[in-house]
């Protein structure tokens, strides 16, 4: 079992082009409190380095690719994201970090929460901490 599953967003389209829904507590498995993308990154530079105490999250890769890290303390998976309609399902206590980001990747993340500095965990020594306390 995965320590952040991947979850099918259901594609629909015609001729014309496609769509995918996003609607909490169905594909979205949460109430949706905060949408926000990350675009532009530097060539060889990664994001994240960090955990969240409670935050739970959905990413999905717009366009272009990224590579995450998923670390839950015990466990690390690497899942590289590249389609719209497909998400990685983030819960828990897990440490993130992007990598690989293409020259045009977006990436967008639901969010279950808005932005609270005190949840989130920074130093990967004290998320180990919290990890080993919470076991």
């Amino acid at each position: 079992m995965s320590i952040a599953p991947l979850i099918s967003l259901k594609k629909m389209g015609d001729e014309r082009g496609s769509l995918v829904s996003l609607e909490q507590n169905s594909n979205i498995p949460f109430d949706i409190k905060r949408i926000y993308y990350i675009f532009d990154t530097q060539s060889g530079l990664s994001r994240g380095f960090h955990a969240h105490y409670n935050l739970e999250q959905v990413a999905i890769c717009m366009k272009g690719s990224v590579t995450f890290l998923i670390d839950d303390g015990t466990t690390k998976e690497q899942v590289t994201l590249s389609s719209p309609d497909v998400g990685l399902h983030i819960q828990g206590l897990k440490w993130r970090e992007m990598h690989d980001f293409s020259e045009d990747c977006v990436l967008m993340v639901v969010a279950s929460e808005l932005y609270d500095e005190s949840d989130y965990i920074r130093d990967y020594a004290e998320f180990i901490d919290v990890v080993e306390r919470n076991a």
